[in-house]
């Protein structure tokens, strides 16, 4: 590592392997550091075709395509009593190359961006450490103090710190910026499986989601590559992970809950480990600073339910990684340069948030909010894909809230008004 960088960024995760690559391709001297050894595991293998986007500019789809992955071309839910919808098809709504996504194995796939941005010109270096971020007295950022392999704490002078840090979030802890959603406090238990039984044709790869019978947890399947099948139960972090025994007991409870996922399971074989994680919903009440700015989880973190974490962390890092170029190139690497791609991108993610809730409205379902709302079908599809970004993404929350609203009356007060 060298005394001092244009740019540091902290991460090596999809946030911070575009940003990285972006910056340094733009000709900016810049770091990336990660404190595990890469290639390191990472739950969240299932991309949003939206992610066709960032992919194109940091020039990965041809390998993403030739990795041998899961090709994933649809969505689909069941009920708590096994119903299965139709899936959603994402080429019958755009029959584009950028329809076709994958289940991608993350170890694998975030050591592509790692060595993506290598090639670009940053200085890749894993398993170090951030130990803090120094600014002067006017705040703005001068430099991080750094952990090497080999346990050598070094001072390294900076302009721009992206902090790409996972749920970690470095900056916003030690800022107090974070705000959790007390409503999405959430838990998620997970394992894989060989020889799951998968969709047919081209719904093969398609994400599941399938709600147990209470509907009280909604499990995952997400198809991957060599026969492997993800796994995980998410509800809320008491319901799962206090006074009920082991990890690997709930699973099992939960599992027998959920005729969707028994049927799917009951000629597989168990071939990882149990896993536990929360996944606390929450968001920064401030991304950008002078000589910072945040990006991926540590930007804040929204339910997994519909697989958009890797999409919005490739997207943050790309633009985020744009500003960061941009304000170095004019030497301006305040809070509003820095962060003026924010405004836009909660924007979008508002709507995906909204979907969220809807979700877990235990009366609601968005098969029926189809079938009384036919108009809106491209509209959710948007949504599941990602396509949040434009000004007609929201058009359907009206009748969506309406609708969740009526169901979740009171009998008496719907009583009263009939």
């Amino acid at each position: 590592m060298q005394a001092s960088y244009d740019c540091v960024v902290v991460g090596a995760g999809p946030a911070g392997g575009a940003a990285a690559a972006v910056v340094a391709e733009a000709g900016h001297s810049t770091l990336l550091i990660e404190r595990e050894p890469v290639p390191r595991f990472h739950v969240g293998e299932s991309l949003m075709p939206e992610t066709y986007w960032p992919l194109q500019r940091l020039g990965l789809n041809e390998r993403v395509r030739d990795a041998g992955w899961q090709i994933k071309k649809s969505v689909q839910f069941v009920s708590g009593r096994g119903n299965e919808s139709e899936p959603f098809f994402f080429r019958t709504h755009d029959d584009r190359d950028c329809s076709d996504t994958w289940q991608v194995e993350r170890s694998e796939f975030d050591k592509m961006l790692f060595d993506r941005a290598g090639e670009l010109g940053a200085d890749c270096q894993d398993r170090t450490r951030l130990m803090d971020v120094h600014t002067d007295d006017a705040g703005q950022v001068t430099g991080v103090t750094v952990k090497d392999a080999d346990g050598q704490s070094k001072r390294i002078d900076c302009r721009v710190v992206i902090d790409a840090t996972g749920q970690q979030a470095f900056i916003a802890n030690k800022l107090g910026l974070k705000q959790m959603n007390e409503e999405l406090r959430k838990a998620a238990i997970w394992t894989y499986y060989q020889n799951a039984r998968r969709g047919e044709g081209d719904n093969e790869g398609a994400t599941i989601i399938m709600h147990t019978e209470s509907k009280d947890a909604w499990f995952w399947f997400i198809p991957q590559s060599r026969g492997i099948t993800s796994v995980g139960v998410v509800s809320d972090n008491d319901y799962l992970l206090k006074g009920r025994g082991t990890p690997a007991e709930v699973f099992a409870e939960e599992l027998e809950r959920c005729p969707g996922m028994k049927s799917r399971l009951a000629d597989a074989t168990r071939v990882g480990q149990i896993r536990t994680a929360k996944e606390f919903s929450y968001m920064t009440t401030q991304h950008s600073g002078n000589g910072w700015v945040l990006v991926g989880d540590a930007f804040g973190f929204l339910d997994p339910v519909y697989s958009s974490g890797v999409y919005f962390a490739l997207e943050m890092g790309v633009r985020a990684g744009d500003a960061v170029a941009e304000g170095l190139a004019k030497k301006d690497v305040s809070a509003e340069q820095l962060g003026s791609w924010c405004g836009e991108f909660k924007e979008g993610m508002t709507w995906l948030r909204k979907l969220v809730f809807a979700f877990y409205s235990k009366d609601f379902s968005i098969g029926q909010f189809m079938k009384k709302h036919p108009e809106h079908r491209g509209g959710v599809t948007d949504l599941l894909i990602g396509r949040i970004f434009h000004e007609k993404a929201g058009k359907l929350f009206p009748d969506m809230d309406s609708m969740i609203q009526s169901v979740q009356r009171p009998e008496s007060d719907m009583m009263s008004t009939s």
